[in-house]
């Protein structure tokens, strides 16, 4: 495995340091031994000691240490004060990943004196129950090597794939923002039924299944939406008669402008 014997520090334990250690120990593809978190919190520190057996590092510095990656996971406005701090242990021969958004690749290169491998990373929150969708972005200096490592980490966690940084604000507009689309569907949906008179805990959990069968039937079988959506429409039948009345409404346009605001809105946060 392209993982194995490698060691790992997480700059940052919070919740998505802890879905990336969760799925790396869930799926066997990292020793608890061989993980090192560091955070500023020592409660944090302990909880995920005790939870998961990973070693508490004593600061940054004797994190990326001990380090063959390093994972960036603090909160964006510190990670640059924090990496320049520390970047003094970097290694040419280690692979650093950000997870923090609107960080650029060049902003963090510059916090290093060589040419330290750089990837970026932007998952979502679906990777706290291990079906995340996240976009890798290499600096320069990040190789296939590199790359390999940095997509094993996020396989753990979902899906990932590798993107150029001139997409990362689309992806952000998209799948970043994207659970928060979801969640106002199904709430949209659930309270239609509640409307007709569906008990609210049934309806959820009969459209929150539909959502999770319908995605799976487009992960699984390769199949365009369209032809899927195909399959279920009869002529003249109920879904036709709920898909005018979405198309009606503008709903697909609505999808559309929400994406390119969110993206918008990227951009606009990435320049600040």
């Amino acid at each position: 495995m392209v993982l194995s014997g490698q060691k790992i520090s997480f700059l940052g334990g919070g919740a998505m340091g802890e879905a990336l250690i969760a799925g790396l120990l869930r799926e066997g593809v990292a020793n608890a031994a061989d993980i090192f978190v560091s955070d500023i919190a020592q409660q944090r520190l302990d909880y995920l000691k005790n939870k998961y057996g990973v070693v508490p590092a004593e600061d940054n510095v004797t994190a990326i240490a001990k380090a063959d990656i390093v994972v960036l996971a603090v909160k964006p406005f510190v990670l640059l004060p924090a990496l320049k701090e520390a970047a003094t242990a970097a290694r040419t021969t280690q692979t650093f990943i950000s997870i923090a958004a609107g960080i650029t690749i060049a902003q963090l290169q510059e916090c290093f004196t060589g040419p330290v491998p750089v990837v970026r990373a932007m998952p979502n929150t679906p990777s706290l129950v291990g079906q995340g969708a996240t976009a890798l972005c290499p600096g320069q200096y990040a190789g296939a090597d590199q790359m390999e490592k940095a997509m094993a980490i996020f396989a753990t966690a979902g899906r990932a794939v590798v993107l150029t940084e001139d997409l990362i604000d689309i992806v952000t507009g998209l799948s970043g923002s994207g659970p928060a689309y979801m969640f106002l569907l199904l709430e949209g949906f659930i309270d239609g039924a509640v409307r007709l008179g569906l008990p609210r805990d049934v309806a959820g959990l009969l459209i929150t299944q539909t959502m999770l069968g319908a995605a799976k039937m487009v992960l699984d079988t390769g199949e365009h939406p369209g032809k899927l959506k195909d399959m279920v429409t009869t002529p003249g039948g109920t879904t036709m008669a709920g898909l005018f009345a979405l198309e009606d409404g503008g709903a697909r346009a609505l999808m559309m402008k929400a994406v390119e605001a969110a993206t918008k809105r990227a951009g606009e946060m990435a320049k600040k």
